[in-house]
């Protein structure tokens, strides 16, 4: 075996051996993006929950208000 063959043959290692490393890394920071998008989906949807009950309590309390406004008129 030649050195030019040698030498070759000891990138391609490394180099399949830090494809392999970069890799497992892709793979756990998908699963880490994965999992940060599920978390914001569950955010927007308590926080569309929050802004419907803030919604409901407004008109609540707005008609309590007339209500009690028109009582103390007459």
């Amino acid at each position: 075996m030649t050195p030019t063959k040698y030498g070759e043959l000891a990138t391609g290692v490394r180099l399949s051996s830090h494809e392999k490393l970069c890799a497992e890394r892709m793979k756990a920071l998908q699963a880490s993006i994965n999992e940060l998008n599920k978390e914001v989906k569950g955010l927007r949807t308590d926080v569309s929950k929050g802004k419907g009950a803030i919604s409901v309590v407004i008109f609540l309390g707005t008609i309590i208000a007339t209500i009690i406004g028109v009582f103390q008129f007459k």
